[in-house]
């Protein structure tokens, strides 16, 4: 499955420098766009790779691991993850309509931060172990196993695609709002699962 990850993935591969001027701009906590509901998209085409391959420099740009389209304001089901960014011959992971098959059923906590939360960076339980169906940026069905950190980032970048932030899987709400505070974001834009 590498193999066939990495020439697909040839079609959208980017420079992982810094761009001093990102193509996209990253949406902050308290925006619209991060609470709508990402829609499916019915045809890939170039134009979704060129959105995934402009998504990738302004993640480069911010210095994450993974964006979802509607942190750029785009509500598309569209995620993009590279989680070795020292390493220029890694593809990044490009999923479309991505869907959760399965869940592990052990569970582990870990700090996770955001892109559209900068600065901030709290504990949050999910799922260790996943199962993904998605589309890769040819338009071909995929399905994959992931664990450690790519399941914790598919899970939070999915997250997205429903509106959904980390802060509002965030139980040590203390904790929350003075991480929220410290950094100039607003309490009443968490929406808590609970």
């Amino acid at each position: 499955m590498a193999r066939k990850a990495e020439e697909s993935s040839r079609t959208v591969l980017v420079s992982k420098e810094p761009d001093a001027a990102p193509p996209l701009t990253i949406e902050q906590l308290g925006a619209t766009a991060l609470r709508t509901p990402a829609r499916r998209i019915s045809k890939v085409d170039e134009s979704v790779r060129e959105l995934a391959r402009d998504m990738l420099r302004s993640m480069y740009s911010a210095k994450g691991i993974g964006l979802a389209a509607p942190q750029v304001g785009v509500a598309k089901q569209l995620l993009v993850i590279d989680l070795d960014l020292e390493e220029a011959s890694t593809p990044p992971l490009i999923l479309i309509n991505p869907e959760i098959t399965a869940a592990g059923a052990s569970c582990n906590t870990y700090e996770e931060g955001c892109l559209s939360i900068p600065g901030v960076y709290l504990q949050v339980v999910r799922p260790s172990v996943v199962e993904v169906s998605f589309r890769d940026e040819a338009g071909r069905p995929r399905r994959m196993k992931a664990d450690g950190l790519l399941a914790r980032c598919i899970q939070h970048e999915m997250d997205h695609l429903q509106g959904v932030l980390f802060v509002d899987r965030v139980t040590d709400t203390l904790a929350l709002n003075e991480e929220l505070r410290q950094h100039g974001f607003q309490g009443e834009h968490v929406q808590p699962l609970r």
